[in-house]
């Protein structure tokens, strides 16, 4: 039976989601004690909708598992991992997955949030794990103006760390900041799918703009490289959290799987997006 578990870590002490020997990460956490409570003679893989990287934060991941047998323990799973987890993961629910289910491959959608802090505001310290300090001004408007000249379908391979066999073309539907009261910066970005550090690396563009430090120019030159642009800043871990996690309707999980388990191109180039 798939299981689908619906779960949020502080991700500072992690190393990441995904399980590495020697580290402590919130995949291999997982898979420690998901066998023993259960009382299994194997350890289940989970399959996870966005693999974040060490100190970045979900508040809704998704991932899947395979279970033996047709059994739904899913109540079961999620009262006994409740009981001895560490207080920085917390799986808030357990079902049996509708057919076609996959936690990745069924995703149409990921949304992350980078938080910020510029010059002029102190930074709380008790947010200090979750919000990225940067000296200089920020114009939440001219970011908001870059972020409009990046959104749609196109190649991000500029902001992308290359990955062997990996597409770096991802659509990317939206991209906007705003201040909070208290003077914390929101970047909210949503995509189809994102790219090894992508996130941070257009925050980190977007930020160079807003501040100052480069035009809109460069911003516009630089997403057309075709390749990594080493001047781009990867923003750190810490001021980004996955926010949530998007699937279609249930008759149409399999074949969304399906889809994005294909080899993205442009249009331009082949004349049909896959």
């Amino acid at each position: 039976m798939r299981l689908r578990i619906d779960l949020a870590y502080d991700g500072t002490d992690f190393h990441g989601w995904a399980a590495q020997p020697g580290l402590r990460t919130v995949q291999g956490v997982l898979e420690e004690w998901i066998p023993r409570v259960l009382r299994l003679a194997y350890t289940p893989q989970l399959v996870v909708a966005g693999r974040t990287d060490a100190g970045v934060h979900a508040r809704a991941q998704v991932c899947h598992l395979d279970l033996d047998g047709d059994d739904d323990r899913s109540a079961e799973l999620v009262r006994r991992l409740r009981r001895v987890l560490p207080p920085d993961v917390v799986v808030s629910s357990v079902r049996p997955a509708p057919r076609g289910f996959d936690a990745r491959f069924s995703a149409v959608w990921r949304r992350y949030c980078y938080r910020l802090v510029d010059a002029g505001f102190a930074p709380d310290p008790l947010l200090r794990n979750h919000v990225t300090q940067v000296r200089h001004a920020i114009d939440v408007d001219t970011l908001n103006a870059g972020a409009n000249t990046l959104l749609g379908l196109r190649d991000f391979a500029p902001f992308c760390k290359p990955r062997d066999g990996a597409t770096t073309i991802r659509e990317l539907r939206e991209l906007s900041s705003h201040r909070r009261p208290d003077g914390v910066v929101e970047v909210w970005l949503q995509a189809d799918a994102f790219c090894h550090s992508m996130v941070r690396s257009l925050v980190g563009a977007l930020t160079a703009v807003a501040s100052g430090q480069r035009n809109l120019a460069w911003l516009e030159t630089t997403a057309e490289r075709g390749v990594r642009a080493p001047d781009v800043q990867v923003m750190p871990a810490r001021g980004l959290t996955l926010e949530a996690v998007g699937y279609p309707a249930d008759d149409r999980l399999a074949a969304r799987a399906l889809e994005a388990r294909a080899t993205r191109t442009l249009p331009a180039e082949t004349g049909d997006d896959a």
